[in-house]
């Protein structure tokens, strides 16, 4: 156990000699029907948005645009969990501001997968897969939406890398 201590202790002095951070925050853009589909997942589940805001991002993301305003989802953090032991086990915490919502099964999959697909990267640790964003925040024009020429929608996030 000693010799594992030192050996990341001395890759820890190296990378700060270097000028190089361990795990650093990395940020994450996609737009397009990625964004829509970011935002389209995450939507239903936050306390910021208005129900006329979610069913609107839902026609949007089920292929339904129509002119309105500019829509933004945002969302502190999102960390999922898979676990590779019990295969059936799947979680995600969602924080919005000062409300936090956890989701199991299906719906914390749809969350993970989508993530995944926008670039968001799982590592390993004890038993799961884990997977972590902060600061997403996805905008969505369905007056530039609806001209399909591929444009309107945007997220960002960063997650650990």
């Amino acid at each position: 156990m000693l010799h594992g201590v030192t050996r990341a202790s001395t890759a820890l002095v190296l990378l700060t000699a270097f000028g190089l951070a361990p795990a650093a925050a990395a940020p994450v853009s996609v737009s397009g029907s990625t964004a829509v589909a970011v935002a389209g997942v995450i939507a239903p589940y936050s306390p910021l948005l208005s129900a006329h805001e979610k069913r609107t991002i839902a026609d949007l993301f089920n292929g339904h645009a129509r002119a309105g305003n500019k829509l933004t989802v945002t969302a502190e953090s999102i960390v999922c969990r898979v676990s590779n032991v019990d295969i059936t086990a799947r979680s995600c915490e969602l924080n919005f501001d000062k409300f936090a919502r956890t989701l199991k099964g299906r719906e914390a999959n749809e969350v993970n997968a989508t993530l995944a697909a926008a670039g968001a990267v799982a590592e390993g640790a004890a038993g799961s897969m884990i997977q972590s964003v902060t600061n997403l925040t996805c905008t969505l024009d369905p007056n530039v939406i609806k001209d399909n020429a591929g444009g309107g929608a945007d997220c960002s996030f960063a997650t650990d890398q």
